[in-house]
């Protein structure tokens, strides 16, 4: 009998995402999926026909490590026009498999061991492995919980001398906050004439609400200077299996940035990266997606208003929560469960963003989804 090998793991206490975990309890138990958040719909068929030309017009190699340089054109002009900032092409801008390559990406160029990373939780699964995983420490700080703003006086006492990087995530997956410039000029004040780093997780930056704008670490000089901005196309464009993200930050901190792309993954999917570069040269099939989103948590908030749940306010991305209080004693996990299982409507429990398992008795569900399915969903629901 062979020996069994050891190893001593980096992550030792991660485990397989509650996404999965979900998913897969919704798929054996034929519950409609409100857990993880994708579209059940189909992207543009224009998109799709342009990912066909270019891959028929043979472009099927590698693309440069960086991106190509049409979309890193189209990026530059979708952000000076969207937040005044202008990032040169070249050499600030780089085209990522996704949003959590990026954020791996970026915790990779900047954490070294020792150093502190500013979280808020509920936080998005990501980002404490990714830390842990480069040898910082994550210093985790919770959000508000009526309106889920950051206690900022808070932030101020948790910040050291190993202070490294601030995370942020606006409109925040999974609350649906999002920051406001009250926010952003405390951030400002905290961080001038120190040397604190941001991560700016903005994947849902057009997925915003009741005339709302997203704003945008970019729009501010303080904070540019010092932040690796993170979107992605898979949210704008419903398009999540094709991860396809960016990154937009000074020259200084993009080199330490791209000196880890390039083994992380080198470069992503040609075709794509030249479909999307055309795609957006339309600013409708950007800027209507708000009101798409807005009337599918509208629609949905209509079907549940009813229901025993509370909603709680949803200023953007696709996820609404609802807390459960009126309705059960069970912890988060365990009412998930019973909602799959004995319901028939899968969704996620909140207290897995939690470092300590904090349990609020809330629930996350994404609302893009076709509005029959969202009907069906919430029938179920109220019925509880």
């Amino acid at each position: 009998m062979s020996t069994q090998l050891k190893i001593s793991s980096k992550l030792p206490d991660v485990k397989t995402s509650i996404f999965a975990i979900m998913s897969k309890m919704a798929n054996e138990y034929n519950a409609i999926n409100l857990s993880q958040g994708f579209p059940d719909f189909n992207c543009s068929e224009q998109l799709i026909e342009l990912v066909h030309h270019f891959m028929k017009n043979g472009n099927n190699q590698y693309a440069p490590m960086q991106g190509t340089i049409e979309l890193r054109k189209q990026i530059s002009l979708k952000v000076k026009r969207d937040y005044g900032r202008e990032y040169n092409p070249e050499r600030e801008i780089t085209v990522t498999a996704g949003a959590t390559q990026a954020l791996y990406t970026a915790f990779s160029a900047l954490v070294n061991k020792g150093d502190e990373v500013i979280i808020f939780e509920p936080a998005y699964d990501s980002y404490l492995p990714a830390i842990i995983a480069n040898g910082g420490i994550p210093i985790a700080i919770k959000l508000n919980t009526i309106d889920f703003s950051i206690p900022w006086q808070e932030v101020e006492k948790s910040i050291t001398k190993k202070t490294k990087c601030i995370v942020f995530n606006s409109p925040h997956n999974p609350t649906g906050a999002i920051l406001k410039s009250n926010d952003l000029i405390q951030l400002e004040r905290i961080v001038k004439n120190t040397n604190i780093f941001l991560i700016s997780d903005e994947v849902y930056e057009h997925i915003i609400f009741d005339n709302q704008k997203h704003l945008s670490f970019a729009g501010y000089n303080e904070l540019a200077k010092r932040s690796l901005i993170i979107s992605s196309f898979g949210k704008t464009f419903h398009t999540t299996g094709w991860k396809m993200g960016y990154c937009c930050a000074p020259e200084y901190l993009t080199t330490e940035f791209r000196k880890f792309h390039q083994f992380i993954v080198f470069t992503v999917n040609t075709p794509i990266q030249l479909a999307v570069a055309e795609f957006l040269k339309d600013v409708t099939n950007i800027y209507l997606l708000p009101h798409f989103y807005q009337a599918k948590r509208d629609l949905f908030s209509s079907f549940i208003k009813n229901s025993k749940f509370i909603l709680k306010n949803c200023d953007g991305t696709y996820f609404q929560l609802l807390d459960y209080s009126r309705i059960s004693d069970k912890n988060d996990l365990e009412f998930s469960e019973y909602l799959t299982k004995e319901i028939g409507v899968a969704v996620i429990p909140i207290s897995p963003f939690y470092k300590d398992g904090t349990n609020n008795k809330l629930i996350r569900v994404c609302f893009a989804k076709r509005d029959e399915v969202l009907k069906e969903a919430a029938e179920k629901l109220v019925s509880i």
